[in-house]
């Protein structure tokens, strides 16, 4: 199988994906493929991946690969680092068994995965993972007692102008499923009314559906400038030290910021800092809460999950796969057959009207009329 396209070079998926075109070929340096970018490569419809690192992970049955190759794209693994400097953003890139050639030239070779190859190996994974899980367990425990300053005030929490009190908030993070969740609450948003906090990519998601966040909070990598320039207010997830890459970002767009130096993932910091400033009710869609979402970001444990969730666990609703409970519960011709029982009465009112019955008798006179009947 042959497969030609413009090739969009980034060491960063989440960053290509922004600039990806249908039929695009990904050239990605992304080791244990997870399964939120292999999603995001999906929808941008790109005709091939090909990936530096091996895509496949040794820890853990990872979905990536097998969404990709699962929706059709092509994904050719462990081409090696070189690939990202040998293939210029924007060059005419064929694909051909696993050799990869700009021009005439091969510049990479890698292994075309199968599904069958795929699913092998992530049940091979799956044989090891009470060893995993085991090792898991004893970090995010030894880490919680290091990090236990995050919920018992150690670390300062920002002024902000959201004014949280008394209020409901719905914090969206750039999780698995994260889309259909948030369009699964959206007659909630609607309600309710919830303030709208975006976690870095998060606030892409808000913002794709039509609301505008009224706070952003994260590192900042993900982001993109339009969600940042949309007004929300910014806060900034910094290093417990104070250091702050992606406050050095904004200061280059010209965006003010405020700055929460603390411990964790940011979406611990987003539900830290509703809970502290008085949510009554926080809602949270996309979230990561299980081995497999930390084992994808790359964590090798989760504590400062599991403290942030003791503290706030009282006020907090995991919308976390709510889309996939709703999806497909109602077919087709069940939905034909309400809409009909649902038409009958106002049908039958609506003939039994006598104003309704003079009305259908000019129509049928106009009808005569204009057909010479």
């Amino acid at each position: 199988m042959t497969v030609r396209g413009t090739a969009r070079v980034d060491r960063v998926t989440k960053v290509l994906v922004r600039r990806l075109h249908p039929g695009d070929i990904a050239v990605i340096d992304h080791p244990e493929l997870d399964d939120l970018a292999a999603r995001a490569l999906v929808e941008a419809r790109v005709r091939a991946v090909i990936n530096a690192s091996p895509s496949m992970s040794d820890r853990y049955p990872n979905g990536g690969p097998l969404t990709l190759v699962s929706s059709g794209v092509l994904l050719v693994d462990s081409a090696g680092r070189e690939v990202l400097e040998l293939i210029r953003e924007g060059q005419l890139v064929e694909i051909s068994g696993g050799r990869v050639l700009a021009g005439k030239r091969q510049v990479a070779a890698g292994k075309v995965l199968t599904l069958e190859e795929i699913r092998q190996k992530m049940n091979r994974s799956r044989e090891r993972m009470q060893d995993v899980l085991c090792d898991f367990v004893s970090n995010t425990l030894e880490y919680a007692r290091r990090e236990i300053g995050l919920i018992n005030g150690q670390y300062e929490i920002p002024e902000i102008k959201t004014p949280f009190k008394g209020r409901h908030a719905l914090i969206v993070v750039r999780g698995q499923n994260y889309k259909d969740d948030l369009n699964a609450i959206r007659s909630y948003i609607e309600e309710m009314k919830p303030l709208l906090v975006g976690v870095d990519g998060g606030a892409d998601a808000l913002v794709e559906s039509g609301y505008r966040p009224d706070l952003i909070i994260g590192d900042m990598d993900s982001v993109s400038d339009g969600a940042l320039f949309c007004g929300a207010e910014l806060v900034v997830h910094a290093y417990s030290d104070g250091r702050s890459p992606g406050l050095e970002r904004l200061k280059r767009l010209g965006i003010q910021a405020g700055v929460f130096a603390a411990p964790g993932t940011s979406e611990d910091i987003a539900l830290l800092l509703a809970y502290e400033k008085g949510a009554d009710l926080i809602v949270l869609v996309g979230a990561h809460s299980n081995i497999y979402d930390f084992l994808e970001k790359g964590r090798k444990g989760m504590a400062s999950t599991f403290l942030v969730r003791l503290k706030v666990g009282s006020v907090l609703v995991d919308a976390k796969g709510v889309g996939r409970l709703y999806k497909n519960r109602v077919k087709a011709g069940q939905l034909a057959q309400i809409v009909v029982a649902a038409l009958i009465p106002a049908v039958l009112v609506a003939v039994l009207s006598p104003f309704t019955r003079q009305i259908l008798k000019l129509l049928y006179l106009q009808f005569k009329l204009f057909f010479g009947l």
